[in-house]
């Protein structure tokens, strides 16, 4: 009996490692890449705009500005942008540089308010935004905040109240500042959808007489200028995820 035992006992362990490697092996959990903004992107944006303009009239004769009435004017704006992005593995802050420019047609007009005889007309036909970016990042969702040099196209020119006669007409390129902020979602690894708001602050420029009210005392104006967007932006990201794969449990 212990011979037949101890016999049983040898053939159990002599079939033991065979047994073990027919069982199935557990596999490993999922390694799932993590979302990454790092890359160069491109992408196209449109929206609303709307420019405040200020006008005022320099006294040569008792030097100061006379105010000749603001006005606003919204319209559409539609465009592109290009930019590259950071992100360390691992880290949730975003660094960023950004290119945008974008076409406007925000068109404004206004009778005088010093001579009514003359309509002042005001247009942008132009934007531009070259900035830095500062963002922090939940995975595949991104809210940054960036600020920078701002650029517009400008158009200015007088004309009669009665009959439309133009009188006289100057153009601008007029540099400022820009703040902006923006919230962004992946959707794809390459391709993401976004919401940004941006304040242009153009400040003030000066342009010898163009308003045909200008005469005598009167020989200069300041146009002042402020700008406001909202834009729906869609940016394709070279390079997919862009980050080592990290296991996730």
């Amino acid at each position: 009996m212990k011979r037949f035992f101890w016999g049983a006992v040898s053939l159990v362990a002599m079939a033991a490692p065979a047994l073990a490697a027919d069982l199935p092996v557990k596999a490993p959990p999922p390694v799932i890449p993590m979302y990454n903004w790092s890359g160069f992107y491109i992408g196209g944006n449109g929206g609303w705009a709307q420019a405040d303009d200020c006008w005022n009239i320099f006294l040569t004769v008792a030097p100061g500005f006379l105010p000749d009435g603001c006005r606003s004017k919204s319209g559409g704006v539609v465009g592109g942008q290009i930019g590259y992005r950071w992100q360390l593995p691992g880290n949730h802050f975003v660094w960023g540089l950004e290119a945008q420019g974008d076409w406007a047609n925000l068109n404004a007009s206004r009778i005088s308010a010093l001579d009514p005889f003359f309509t002042l007309n005001t247009k942008v036909d132009g934007i531009g935004l070259f900035t830095a970016q500062w963002g922090f990042a939940w995975d595949t969702w991104l809210l940054y905040w960036k600020g920078g040099a701002a650029v517009t196209s400008n158009n200015f020119n007088v004309v009669t109240t009665v009959g439309g006669i133009d009188l006289a007409s100057a153009n601008s390129t007029r540099w400022g500042g820009v703040l902006g902020v923006g919230f962004e979602y992946g959707f794809t690894p390459n391709w993401s959808v976004g919401l940004e708001y941006d304040h242009l602050f153009m400040g003030s420029q000066d342009f010898a007489c163009i308003t045909a009210v200008c005469v005598g005392a009167l020989s200069l104006n300041r146009i002042t200028q402020d700008v406001d967007m909202v834009t729906v932006r869609f940016n394709y990201r070279f390079g997919g995820f862009g980050a080592p794969l990290v296991a996730r449990y």
